[in-house]
C-alpha cells in the first residue's frame, strides 16, 4: 500500500454511474489525490439487504456497474482494494438455493454453518449469553432445508447467512473469491467481519485464539496471490494491539471518537494515550460506510476503555445535539440498525457542521500514526441525508448519499472541500511523512503531532479549546495551513 491518503466508496454512490465513470472522476477532478481506492462491495447484487454485503454472487461485478475487465483497468492507475466477505453469504446465492433443494446432498450443504454444528449437544443458557453479539436477537434463523427444518448461524441479518470457513467447502469458496480478485487486478483486500468467521462452544464466537489462526491462514493465501491484507475489528483498544502485531494492517476504530471528544470538551489527554501505543500498521479513519464506532474506546469487562463510560454517553449525546437530533434518528432502535455499538451520521454533521472543527479533525487523522483512508462523504464534507433515511429506514444510509456528478462538481469547490485537498495533497507529497512519528502535549489541550525525515520536519499544532490547529514546516517561516475558530474562520 502506498503511504499516501486512499479513498473507500461505492462504485455508483461517488460517480452517479459505473466503473468507467468513477475512473473518469479519478483521472479528471480527483487526480492526483489518492494513492489507492477502496471499492465497497461491487458484486451481484449491489442493492442487497445490506448494500452488497451480502452477495447472492462473490465472484461476479454487479452489470450495473461493469465487469471484471473495468476493475482491473481501474487498477492501472489507481491500486484496487476490495472486500473479502468472510463470514457470511446471501441466502438468495446459487449456493444456498442448490442446498435448499437438495439439503445434505447439496455439495454446498457444509459451506453453511448450522446451530448443531457448534452445539451438537445442545447450548445452555451460560453458551447463549456468552456470544458476543453485533445486534440483540440470537445469531440464528430458521430455515427450510429439502423439508428438514434447519437453524443456521446468521451473525448480522437474517438474509446473511454464516459461512463454516473451517469446512472444505468454505475454505474453497473463500479461495475462489482470491483467484478472481488477483485476475481482477485487486492488490488489497479487506476481511470484512472476520472476527465472527470462527464459533466455539462455551466462548464468545468472537475473536478466538483459532480465528487469528485462520486470519493467518487467510492472509498467508493472499500473500500467495500478490495481495495485501487489512483486518477489520472492533473490538477493545488492546485487542486491536493485539491484532496488528499478527497481522499485516488494522485499522485505528479509536481515533474517530477520541478527535470528536478532544474538539468536544478541549481535553486532548485521551487521545494522547492513544496515539502514544497506537499501532502503526493501521488505516487510519474518520467516517466510514458504516457509523462512528464508539466500542473501540469503551470497557471490556474488568479491562477500562479509552474514555469512561460517562464521557462517552457524553460524546453520543453531543453528536446528537451538534447534528440537531438527525444522528439519533438513524442510531438504535429507531432505524433498523444492525450494530448496536455505532452512532449513524457523517463526522461533518457529527461536528456540527463546522468547517474549521472538520478540517482540524481531518488534520489530526491525517499526521497520526498509520496510513490515512477518507470516506466518499467524508471527502465531500457531506451533510445527513434524511431523505435517503427516510425512504430506506436503514440508519446507515444517513451517511451513504448518492451523489451525482454534477453534484460532486459542485460540492468540490466549497472551501471547507477545497482546504481538505490541500492538506490532502499535503499529506501525500511531503517528505517527512516517510520517516518518524513524535508527539508532544504541552498542556491538557494542547498537542503536538511532529514528522521527522532525514532533515524535513513538519509539525501539526492543534489547541482542542479554542479550537484552533496550524501545520509547520521547519523550512518555512510561516504555516503551510491553518484554521482558527476566531476571525479567520472559514
Amino acid at each position: 500500500m502506498n503511504n499516501q491518503v486512499q479513498l473507500i466508496t461505492y462504485v455508483d454512490r461517488l460517480s452517479g454511474g459505473d466503473l468507467e465513470a468513477l475512473h473518469r472522476l479519478l483521472q479528471g477532478p480527483l487526480q492526483g489525490l489518492f494513492g489507492g481506492i477502496h471499492l465497497l462491495p461491487f458484486y451481484t447484487p449491489i442493492d442487497g439487504a445490506d448494500a452488497g454485503f451480502d452477495p447472492d454472487d462473490h465472484l461476479t461485478v454487479d452489470p450495473r456497474l461493469g465487469d471484471w475487465s473495468n476493475v482491473k483497468a481501474l487498477s492501472q492507475t489507481t491500486p484496487v482494494m476490495a472486500d473479502l466477505i468472510v463470514n457470511h453469504l446471501s441466502s438468495r446465492s446459487p449456493q444456498f438455493r442448490d442446498v435448499q433443494a437438495n439439503g445434505r446432498a447439496s455439495q454446498w450443504h457444509d459451506l453453511f454453518l448450522s446451530y448443531d454444528r457448534v452445539f451438537p449437544n445442545g447450548a445452555t443458557e451460560r453458551d447463549l449469553t456468552a456470544i458476543y453479539r453485533p445486534r440483540p436477537s440470537l445469531p440464528w434463523t430458521l430455515y427450510s432445508i429439502a423439508g428438514e427444518k434447519r437453524l443456521l448461524w446468521t451473525t448480522f441479518t437474517p438474509q446473511q447467512l454464516d459461512i463454516d470457513v473451517e469446512s472444505d467447502a468454505g475454505w474453497g469458496y473463500l479461495l475462489s473469491i482470491l483467484d478472481r480478485f488477483r485476475d481482477g487486478g485487486v492488490s488489497m483486500i479487506r476481511l470484512d467481519a472476520a472476527g465472527y468467521a470462527i464459533k466455539r462452544a462455551g466462548t464468545r464466537c468472537f475473536m478466538l485464539p483459532e480465528t487469528f489462526d485462520f486470519i493467518h491462514r487467510l492472509s498467508q493465501a493472499a500473500t500467495e496471490r500478490g495481495m495485501e491484507t487489512l483486518v477489520e475489528i472492533h473490538s477493545h483498544y488492546q485487542t486491536q494491539i493485539d491484532i496488528a502485531n499478527r497481522v499485516g494492517r488494522v485499522y485505528d476504530f479509536a481515533l474517530p471518537p477520541l478527535i470528536l471528544h478532544a474538539l468536544f470538551t478541549g481535553e486532548a489527554e485521551p487521545l494522547a494515550n492513544w496515539l502514544r501505543v497506537s499501532p502503526r500498521n493501521c488505516i487510519t479513519v474518520l467516517d466510514t460506510h458504516d457509523g462512528i464506532g464508539v466500542i473501540d474506546v469503551g470497557a471490556d469487562g474488568d479491562k477500562p476503555g479509552l474514555l469512561s463510560p460517562a464521557a462517552i454517553d457524553a460524546l453520543v449525546e453531543t453528536i446528537h445535539q451538534r447534528s440537531n437530533g438527525e444522528s439519533r434518528l438513524a442510531t438504535g432502535a429507531a432505524a433498523s440498525n444492525l450494530d448496536l455499538y455505532q452512532v449513524n451520521c457523517t463526522y461533518y454533521a457529527a461536528l456540527g457542521e463546522r468547517d474549521v472543527d472538520y478540517l482540524i479533525a481531518r488534520a489530526v487523522q491525517f499526521f497520526a500514526p498509520g496510513v490515512p483512508q477518507v470516506y466518499y462523504t467524508g471527502l465531500l464534507a457531506g451533510r445527513n441525508d434524511l431523505a435517503l433515511l427516510e425512504r430506506s429506514g436503514v440508519g446507515r444510509d444517513i451517511n451513504r448519499h448518492c451523489y451525482q456528478r454534477e453534484e460532486v462538481d459542485i460540492q468540490l469547490q466549497r472551501p471547507v472541500v477545497q482546504q481538505l485537498l490541500a492538506l490532502i495533497r499535503l499529506r501525500n507529497e511531503h517528505p517527512a511523512f516517510q520517516g518518524r512519528f513524535d508527539l508532544d502535549q504541552p498542556d491538557a489541550s494542547q498537542l503536538r503531532l511532529v514528522w521527522h525525515h532525514n532533515e524535513h520536519r513538519l509539525t501539526l499544532e492543534v489547541d482542542f479549546a479554542q479550537p484552533a490547529a496550524r501545520i509547520v514546516d521547519a523550512d518555512s517561516a510561516t504555516p503551510l495551513l491553518s484554521w482558527s475558530a476566531g476571525p479567520q474562520s472559514l
